[in-house]
């Protein structure tokens, strides 16, 4: 019809190929464990190292919160999610116990 475009028809389809659902699910399969390995399974141990960290709190341990703080643990609610945090001898906080990052060495305080 057209002057300067050609028409393109299609090949037909060669005769030996078929679906090959069973190779689709084998694909699917290896995408799944790699998955599992290298995202939900690191993240979980994360998150059960993070809530032994967080049961393993007592008063006196030096910590650091999510928000840069740095203090001594004064009181501990067992029955709540709080804990109070000293940041000096006048300045006492209370945080959540779920933003706590990390249990620092003793005697960390002092040579901040």
């Amino acid at each position: 019809m057209s002057l300067f475009i050609s028409n393109a028809y299609a090949q037909a389809a060669p005769a030996g190929q078929q679906g090959g659902g069973f190779e689709m699910l084998i694909m699917l399969g290896v995408f799944g464990l790699i998955f599992y390995f290298m995202l939900y399974r690191p993240q979980a141990k994360r998150v059960k190292e993070h809530k032994n960290l967080i049961s393993s709190l007592g008063k006196g341990d030096e910590v650091l919160t999510q928000g840069g703080l740095v203090g001594r643990i004064t009181k501990v609610g067992d029955d709540k999610d709080f804990i109070e945090i000293a940041l000096n001898d006048t300045t006492n906080i209370v945080v959540q116990k779920a933003s706590v990052s990390a249990v620092l060495p003793k005697g960390t305080m002092k040579n901040i």
